[in-house]
């Protein structure tokens, strides 16, 4: 297991910091390569820059007033799960559907209803395997 982590692409955690500006803000996020990977990824899909996805999930984290007091991690569990929802099938890489035209609630709940079993498989003690 460990040689799939180990033996990546050292690049993939190194860190850069980007400077860009935030509704008039000059600020700086500093994320691992493998993220600004994953985000430039998600903007391209939708058709804008990386700054222009940052700025606009950062006014519309404002608007629903979620507390955004550490945006990096914000941007982090952003980037895991449009990996997570790729793996799961609910979104494609290869499609042409910007992600704003995608019906959120519905993929919300499908991935709510798909982690609710998740949890009750890693819980429930007769399907574990024997570590012997």
């Amino acid at each position: 297991m460990c040689q799939l982590f180990i033996n990546a692409d050292s690049r993939l955690w190194t860190c850069r910091t980007k400077s860009l500006r935030i509704d008039g803000v000059v600020t700086s996020i500093r994320l691992e390569e493998f993220f600004w990977d994953i985000l430039e990824e998600v903007a391209f899909r939708d058709q804008m820059t990386v700054n222009q996805m940052i700025t606009k999930l950062y006014l519309e984290s404002l608007d629903a007033d979620h507390d955004i007091g550490n945006f990096t991690s914000f941007l982090r569990v952003c980037c895991s799960r449009y990996l997570s929802l790729v793996a799961d099938g609910n979104l494609s890489r290869e499609d042409a559907i910007l992600l704003n035209d995608i019906d959120a609630t519905q993929v919300l709940e499908q991935e709510k209803l798909r982690t609710s079993v998740r949890k009750s498989q890693y819980t429930d003690a007769s399907i574990k395997p024997s570590l012997n």
